[in-house]
């Protein structure tokens, strides 16, 4: 699927990424971008899904449906036959490679013969830092494989066409599975819901080592974020506005 600025959007991203599937980190960040003209209802809140003409017939897409179903009816959508939804909900979704390089240090080891740093000078000792006199003597760069994730999920009044709500989720990592990715965007794009209009913040879930949803404990609220409620005992995602 295509979205718009799609350049500009990648960047982005990319100078939030961390390799969340690579094991080094406990949290997946999310950027999420709200466009809003929302003035339902709890009464009015009944939808249908919308799909293109590639996504009908669609595996992939009737299980991304079923995660996003699932995060509505936590925001008291009820989903009912098309004739009688008061919305329409279209989802978009992408995966896209890329590459990000990373300048790294090396270091000279003067007893190779022990290993990595074995028999090198303590911290605080005669002999200065952690590598002793020596520091680094180079830098090398390393390239990393780096892939996009992005959701984007457009409410539309069914009887007027009327765009009421349009939400970009977009993380990046070095998993190269978008189902993987789905469970974070589709929970980080529907926290809140409905953000105000023009709203931009980042989403932070704890990851699941497990692959999909989220683990059950919850991360402490640092000075810069907030814990969004959450139901049924879900643990709650932390923003960053």
């Amino acid at each position: 699927m295509k979205f718009d600025r799609w350049a500009s959007a990648v960047r982005a991203v990319l100078g939030l990424s961390v390799l969340w599937l690579a094991g080094c980190t406990t949290y997946v960040q999310t950027q999420v971008t709200a466009f809003s003209d929302w003035q339902g209802s709890d009464a009015t809140r009944t939808y249908a899904f919308a799909r293109t003409p590639e996504q009908q017939n669609s595996i992939e897409q009737t299980t991304y449906e079923a995660l996003v179903a699932n995060e509505l009816a936590r925001q008291a959508f009820r989903q009912v036959p098309e004739a009688s939804a008061r919305y329409r909900v279209e989802l978009a979704y992408s995966i896209r490679g890329d590459v990000m390089t990373v300048r790294q240090p090396v270091y000279y080891d003067p007893w190779p013969m022990y290993g990595p740093y074995w028999g090198r000078p303590y911290w605080g000792g005669p002999w200065g830092g952690p590598f002793g006199p020596w520091g680094p003597t180079g830098y090398v760069d390393q390239t990393y494989p780096v892939y996009v994730h992005a959701l984007q999920l457009r409410m539309t009044e069914r009887g007027t066409g009327r765009e009421v709500y349009k939400v970009t989720a977009m993380n990046s990592g070095g998993e190269a599975s978008l189902i993987r990715a789905m469970p974070y965007l589709v929970r980080s794009a529907l926290a809140d819901f409905p953000l105000g209009n023009g709203t931009v913040r980042t989403v932070k879930l704890p990851l699941d080592p497990n692959g999909g949803g989220v683990n059950e404990t919850s991360a402490a609220v640092g000075a810069n974020e907030r814990a969004v409620p959450s139901s049924n005992g879900a643990p709650p995602p932390k923003t960053v506005e």
